[in-house]
């Protein structure tokens, strides 16, 4: 096929026409770097970077403020912990120092081996139900003088405590072991009188026929006894009651 050279300018000028420039890739990219460096300059010409690296600065300052405070509040605190260290420790001393106050009225702590004044009670500031139980364990450790004194201080300083009944049976009881058989039966006697519902009864009623048998009191003591089985028969006081009536028959007694 032949082309007019006629027509060869033509084409040439269609061929540039249908490249636009602006489609070059080159062209793309520095038109975009252009643009960026606009943006700079006008960031720049604003004062923005002035702005923010002021307000970077701002911020660590503030920062810097906190961890000083941090920092006293820290040592604050140690310092309020050392102080109640040294309270606690003038504390101790001093309750310490009371109980040896307390131990040297007495010779010691009563639970601890030592001695009971009369008008003491085994557990100074103590309930009436602490005073009765350290009173009972002096009794079952067979401590039977201090166990008889606290066991009085008790009743004494808690007469209507709910236990009183049964501090005193077992402070009749804290004679009766050790022989006393007088005292014993003075102290069973109110049992009965003072406390006429109580459970101890029964036993302070046997407690007594056995007083008044080591007595050799036949009489008192059968109707101790006697009286044991006819007003508590269900109980075990009175089938020990039986027993010992049984032994005195066959006795002669």
């Amino acid at each position: 096929m032949k082309v007019s050279v006629a027509l060869l300018p033509v084409m040439l000028l269609s061929a540039c026409a249908v490249t636009d420039p602006a489609d070059d890739p080159v062209v793309l990219k520095l038109n975009d770097l252009e643009r960026r460096l606009m943006s700079v300059e006008r960031i720049l010409a604003s004062g923005s970077l002035v702005d923010i690296a002021l307000q970077v600065d701002n911020l660590q300052r503030q920062a810097a403020e906190l961890q000083g405070r941090t920092e006293t509040l820290e040592y604050q605190a140690d310092e309020d912990g050392e102080r109640q260290r040294v309270l606690y420790q003038d504390l101790d001393q001093r309750i310490q120092a009371l109980e040896q106050r307390l131990q040297g009225v007495g010779g010691g702590s009563v639970r601890d081996g030592g001695t009971l004044q009369p008008g003491q009670l085994p557990v100074p500031g103590g309930s009436d139900r602490d005073n009765y139980q350290a009173a009972f364990e002096l009794l079952k450790e067979q401590r039977y003088e201090p166990a008889a004194n606290a066991f009085k201080q008790f009743l004494a300083s808690y007469p209507d405590s709910q236990l009183a009944d049964n501090a005193q049976y077992w402070l009749a009881e804290s004679y009766y072991v050790t022989d006393e058989f007088e005292e014993a039966l003075r102290h069973f006697a109110v049992v009965i009188e003072d406390f006429p519902r109580s459970r101890k009864v029964p036993d302070a009623l046997l407690k007594m026929g056995y007083a008044n048998y080591e007595l050799q009191r036949w009489d008192e003591a059968r109707a101790a006894l006697s009286r044991v089985q006819r007003e508590h028969p269900d109980t075990t006081a009175a089938r020990l009651a039986e027993q010992r009536l049984n032994r005195m028959g066959e006795e002669g007694r």
